[in-house]
């Protein structure tokens, strides 16, 4: 059987942001995700495939059998019909389309799909959700990105019941959280702040953690890309 081929999201940098680069290339635009994602991944046995956006997601969704939205910058506030906060965290307003359409595409495709991060956000607000905007005590942005920050429950019924029992230690590198939870969206999964960490979809087979799995699985693979790669697979 071949491998299941996992559609990434990622972000766009201009060569300047890139520390090193060369001041020929400042104004170059640069892809980016880190590889931590692609690594669980291929350890899953699947084969990620970079989704630049500069592709159309109706052109490439068809021929994916997974899609996982990475983590990144924050959701622009307008798209769920709030005004900004803060100016410190500028949204990506293109990246924010494109996930938007892949998410229209997994939809209509059926598309396993594990957001991770700003993909959980990312998801809710598709779902018509909302954020809230800045939750400081989340953000463990000063600590090594493996460390176990708090823990979360879950609950024992749901799929990320299944692949990670009732309670999970988990690393915290975000902001922002869900506030209002979108259509079809079910909460598996909170802090102990009772901020949402995981959600599921009620009919489509998407699921997705606030925290971040891919950069907790250096000893050992993480079950929720097991979780999408089998899911992939039986498309």
């Amino acid at each position: 059987m071949s491998r299941p081929l996992i559609g990434l999201s990622g972000r766009r940098k201009k060569g300047h942001q890139i520390v090193g680069n060369l001041d020929s290339l400042a104004d170059a635009d640069i892809d980016m995700y880190y590889c931590d994602y692609t690594r669980a991944v291929l350890a899953a046995g699947g084969v990620p495939i970079h989704l630049p956006l500069d592709v159309a997601p109706a052109d490439v969704a068809y021929r994916l059998d997974g899609l996982l939205l990475s983590g990144g910058a924050d959701i622009g506030p307008d798209r769920y019909g709030r005004a900004p906060e803060t100016e410190d965290f500028p949204p990506e307003v293109e990246r924010d389309d494109h996930e938007l359409a892949l998410l229209d595409e997994a939809t209509e495709h059926g598309l396993p799909t594990l957001g991770i991060c700003r993909g959980l956000q990312m998801i809710n607000v598709h779902a018509g959700g909302t954020l809230n905007q800045h939750v400081p005590t989340h953000a463990g942005f000063e600590l090594p990105v493996d460390h176990e920050l708090h823990t979360v429950s879950i609950d024992a019924d749901s799929l990320l019941g299944g692949l990670y029992g009732e309670h999970r230690s988990v690393n915290s590198l975000h902001h922002q959280t869900v506030d209002t939870l979108g259509a079809d969206l079910r909460v598996t999964a909170r802090g102990d702040d009772g901020g949402v960490e995981g959600i599921e979809h009620n009919s489509l087979p998407w699921v997705a953690v606030q925290w971040h799995p891919e950069m907790m699985t250096s000893a050992r693979q993480d079950p929720v890309f097991g979780w999408l790669v089998e899911a992939a697979s039986a498309r």
